[in-house]
């Protein structure tokens, strides 16, 4: 028995799991979302949802293809041009990647706003100070003072001064009813889907297939190295990136492997 086989998925810390383990961001994956759920921030259904995401991610390769590195480049791109970009979170997205959405938020000058389909005070108290623990200043979603047109759940509760305003909301795993509405607000959508059939990235500006943990830092990374383009620059990136190949790409990999 190889040491990778004595790695249990019920670590108390994700440090335990080692880097060299050929599935270590599956397991680093699957240890946040249940720590989420411990903590009261990610639902049951969200471990269903990453379950599917999983499977998705290994058909992938577990890795950033080159379709999905140019779609963070455009995402990074449409951001730094926003006049009031939102980034939206949810259970799994708090779960996954707290930090890294609380640096890219600071590295864009963006909004975080907590939206739930499960929606109770306490989960979005505790999803909030998650963040909060994690750097975040600010934290919107608590006031929910607005709704989006044409959507009768949870979800279509919003802040006016956040998400019913913005115009680029980077909406990562998200339902796809509720990507269709933003859009139907004419929001730029920036979507990180790991399924290039989902209606979500289909609707959405700039679909990102791609496992978040990755997706998120990179997006950083590229908002980063072009936060002093000039704007000219800045929207050639835009105008060149090309959604319909991003989402073909993808599904070419999934089902082909190469």
């Amino acid at each position: 028995m190889s040491d990778y086989d004595t790695v249990s998925a019920e670590v108390e810390h994700e440090d335990e799991i080692p880097e060299d383990h050929p599935r270590y961001q599956d397991l680093l994956t699957r240890h946040r979302i249940e720590k989420g759920v411990e903590k009261g921030i990610t639902h049951l259904q969200g471990m269903h949802a990453e379950g599917r995401g999983s499977a998705f991610d290994y058909l992938l390769g577990e890795e950033t293809i080159p379709s999905a590195d140019d779609a963070e480049r455009a995402a990074a791109a449409h951001l730094l041009l926003a006049d009031h970009p939102v980034l939206s979170i949810n259970g799994n997205v708090a779960a996954l990647v707290p930090g890294e959405m609380v640096d890219l938020a600071e590295t864009v000058d963006a909004d975080l706003e907590v939206n739930l389909f499960n929606r109770t005070p306490e989960r979005m108290q505790a999803i909030a100070d998650h963040l909060r623990d994690h750097g975040a200043e600010a934290v919107k979603g608590l006031e929910a003072d607005a709704r989006i047109p044409n959507l009768d759940h949870q979800r279509g509760k919003v802040d006016e001064d956040g998400i019913y305003a913005a115009d680029v909301v980077l909406v990562p795993l998200e339902d796809g009813d509720r990507a269709e509405a933003l859009g139907e607000m004419d929001k730029t959508e920036i979507v990180i889907d790991l399924n290039p059939l989902s209606r979500s990235p289909r609707v959405a500006e700039v679909p990102i297939v791609d496992n978040i943990i990755r997706a998120v830092p990179n997006i950083t990374a590229h908002a980063r190295d072009l936060v002093d383009a000039d704007r000219d620059t800045l929207e050639k990136i835009v105008e060149e990136f090309d959604r319909e190949h991003a989402l073909e790409a993808a599904e070419e990999r999934i089902r082909s492997g190469f």
